[in-house]
């Protein structure tokens, strides 16, 4: 892979050609207490595919084509936060999935605003968690500007 002034674009050599393309995100590793737990939570809360295992991992992939990597550790791990931006239908569909398992859930990332739901930038957010404990967000409109919430 060959990078571009600024690195912008990422250059992959294909068969008989390069193809520019921008850089995306692909996957991330998602540590879990139950691998099988966790891929399963978000297959059904997100309304993901089914989990593909993939050596050591269990695979979900979003809407975007990004793979949340399920990996299960016995060892300790630091929580992570995962924000997914979703359409106001997906919303609904979702923090229904999310009360129906009378999940806790905040309007903040300090989980200090329980049981309601944030407006920022005129759309909609929530915070929970997943089995293992990570911070999951949904949101409608992406983040601007912190001074403009």
């Amino acid at each position: 892979m060959l990078g571009s002034a600024g690195g912008r674009k990422a250059w992959i050599r294909g068969c008989e050609r390069l193809i520019a393309m921008g850089v995306k995100l692909n996957h991330t590793i998602v540590h879990a207490r139950d691998k099988r737990e966790s891929a399963a939570f978000y297959a059904e809360v997100f309304g993901f595919g089914e989990p593909v295992p993939f050596g050591p991992f269990l695979d979900v992939e979003t809407a975007n084509e990004v793979t949340l990597a399920i990996l299960e550790s016995r060892e300790r791990f630091d929580t992570q936060h995962y924000a997914f931006l979703v359409s106001d239908e997906e919303f609904d569909r979702i923090f229904e999935r999310v009360t129906a398992r009378g999940l806790d859930y905040w309007a903040d990332p300090a989980r200090s605003v329980k049981g309601e739901l944030n407006r920022h930038f005129g759309g909609r957010g929530v915070y929970f968690e997943d089995p293992s404990g990570h911070l999951l967000e949904i949101i409608t409109r992406p983040y601007g500007r912190w001074e403009d919430i």
